[in-house]
């Protein structure tokens, strides 16, 4: 994910992410993947600074950045037990989904919590 403005829609979709298993990888996108997919004026804060913000929460076990602008390499390499995505997708949406499944792990989708994103906070910040 992105994660550029951390905010309680991210710390919860984390923290129920982290009890359907024993460590939480997040998979992080690097500056210029978040260029490509949310425009030239993101990322806010820079991989490194998204990094070590995410490091700090108790919830996640380790961080790992990825220059692709889906994770679907990292999928492969980690191979996890489970994939947790925040939104409303479906399991055959989600990247990586038919990797994990096909060697018997999970797929879970956490609901995005309403009112939380970090483009209506940026779109907040530029009113003011």
């Amino acid at each position: 994910g992105v994660f550029d403005i951390i905010h309680e829609g991210h710390i919860k979709v984390l923290t129920q992410a982290a009890s359907f298993a024993d460590i939480l990888i997040v998979g992080l996108n690097a500056d210029a993947s978040v260029k490509r997919l949310k425009g030239s004026d993101r990322p806010i804060n820079s991989v490194q600074s998204r990094a070590i913000v995410l490091a700090a929460l108790l919830v996640v076990d380790a961080v790992v950045i990825f220059e692709e602008d889906t994770p679907l390499n990292l999928i492969k390499m980690i191979r996890p037990n489970v994939l947790v995505k925040g939104g409303d997708y479906t399991v055959q949406s989600i990247v990586g989904a038919e990797d994990v499944l096909a060697h018997q792990g999970k797929v879970e989708i956490v609901p995005l919590e309403k009112g939380f994103s970090s483009s209506a906070v940026i779109e907040k910040l530029q009113q003011l």
